[in-house]
């Protein structure tokens, strides 16, 4: 996707600059990936699962944030890409401190979600990891404070506002299928925590997606088509009066 940021560093550039907490989470998850491929049982010993936590790895929720996939290098790249097209934002505006911090929560509080969704599904011994619970917060939260950045999707190659861009994310998992190996519950976990911390900012956010802002905004798209509609049958007789003119003979 080519994120137009208006808020420091982007430009025209595809992707906004590498900002130093950001690029300190990148080596960090790269460094972890690269000791998962080639230590036996590290994966398993960190990543999440209920099993796990009632055999005492109790550090699991807050190191499940750290791993992914070693048999999926798309599964590290698409977390990577999207801190770094996002997140960098969030830390100009916030420093790098509390960009952490946000960053951690989100991550953390979503590995508990997962925890409780697990231990009432099927997935009881499922294991699971990933950054995505840590992602999908710093993805709420740009939306959250720049509802109507417009985003450029690599596919499919049309653009989509900030604010609708995680319900986007969620219907597309769904429309695809979402496999098998997808924690939803990871997802949503970090969608929920990033909107309890910035629940200062969501209210006037959610008023876009009331009822009541979406009729509004309806109103407005089927008051402009119709007046697209009119000022092209204004062109339309124009030009038919002009034509009519053009046919009538002429005598000399």
């Amino acid at each position: 996707m080519y994120n137009r940021d208006r808020h420091g560093g982007g430009g025209g550039s595809f992707g906004p600059a590498l900002t130093p907490m950001v690029k300190r989470l990148l080596i960090a998850n790269v460094v972890v990936f690269v000791i998962q491929l080639f230590t036996p049982g590290f994966t398993y010993t960190f990543a999440v699962s209920v099993d796990g936590m009632l055999t005492g790895y109790l550090w699991q929720p807050f190191t499940y944030m750290w791993l992914h996939s070693p048999g999926s290098f798309l599964h590290i790249l698409f977390n990577m890409f999207a801190l770094w097209m996002f997140g960098g934002s969030l830390e100009r505006v916030w420093g790098s401190r509390k960009f952490l911090r946000f960053y951690l929560t989100c991550g953390i509080g979503a590995g508990f979600i997962i925890l409780l969704w697990n231990s009432l599904t099927v997935e009881y011994g499922v294991p699971t990891l990933g950054a995505s619970g840590a992602i999908f917060g710093i993805l709420t939260a740009f939306a959250l404070l720049w509802p109507n950045q417009q985003l450029w999707l690599i596919f499919p190659p049309i653009p989509i506002k900030a604010i609708y861009f995680i319900p986007f994310l969620f219907v597309m998992q769904m429309i695809g299928g979402g496999g098998s190996n997808i924690s939803h519950a990871g997802h949503l976990g970090g969608v929920l925590v990033a909107l309890v911390l910035m629940r200062k900012q969501a209210p006037s956010v959610f008023a876009l997606l009331s009822t009541k802002g979406l009729r509004y905004r309806w109103h407005r798209f089927r008051m402009r088509n119709r007046l697209k509609s009119v000022q092209r049958d204004d062109w339309e007789r124009r030009r038919r009066t002009h034509q009519d003119d053009d046919d009538r003979p002429t005598f000399h």
